[in-house]
Parts: structure tokens; C-alpha cells; sequence
């Protein structure tokens, strides 16, 4: 079984940043690729950045591209997601995804607001 918690969501005024991390833990040694999706109110849930198990191959949603950067870091366990020049249309619950052993795993959702 393998756990993903992520941290760092909140409330940000738009133009600013915020990093979410995704700290998983368990039998993590069938981990593989990570993921954020994010869903809004009311919109189905979409990919919004992927890395791969060695953190050399990413992509991104058109949405985000040039503003979010995701990485790694495979000694802690950890998957990351600096968002920057957020604006309104970022509000969403992201979460967190991995591929063990060929299944997906899911986090519980962390919130990110971006209003004034």
C-alpha cells in the first residue's frame, strides 16, 4: 500500500505563487510516475503535470504551461508543483497521483483559492 499526502494549498491573490508538495510513503518501491490533476467545482477532474520516475521527462496541461513547474525528488519521496502567476481560473482541489506497481494512487486533494 502506498499513501500520498499533499500539503500547501491555501488562499493566494492572483499573480502570486504557492508550492504544493506529495509525500508518499508506504511500499514506495514499486513508485513510478507522479501526477497533479486539479478539479473544479462542477468540471471534470484534469491532468495538470506529469514527471516521470527519474524526473526527465514532464508535461503539462495547456492551461499552465510557462507558469507551473513540476520535479521531483525521489530521496524523500516527494513530488512537488510550483505554481506561479496564479490567476482565478487555477481554484481548484489538486491532487496527487502516482503510479506503484502499474496501479494509480490517489491523494486526499489539497485546495488552492486564487482570489483578492
Amino acid at each position: 500500500q502506498v499513501q500520498l499526502v499533499e500539503s500547501g494549498g491555501g488562499l493566494v491573490q492572483p499573480g502570486g505563487s504557492l508550492r504544493l508538495s506529495c509525500a508518499a510513503s508506504g511500499s514506495i518501491s514499486g513508485l513510478n510516475g507522479m501526477a497533479w490533476y486539479r478539479q473544479a467545482p462542477g468540471e471534470q477532474r484534469e491532468l495538470v503535470a506529469r514527471i516521470s520516475r527519474g524526473g526527465s521527462f514532464t508535461n503539462y496541461g495547456d492551461s499552465v504551461k510557462g507558469r507551473f513547474t513540476i520535479s521531483r525528488d525521489n530521496d524523500k519521496n516527494t513530488v512537488y508543483l510550483q505554481m506561479n502567476s496564479l490567476k482565478p481560473e487555477d481554484t481548484a482541489v489538486y491532487y496527487c497521483n502516482a503510479v506503484v506497481y502499474g496501479s494509480t494512487v490517489w491523494g486526499q486533494g489539497t485546495q488552492v483559492t486564487v482570489s483578492s
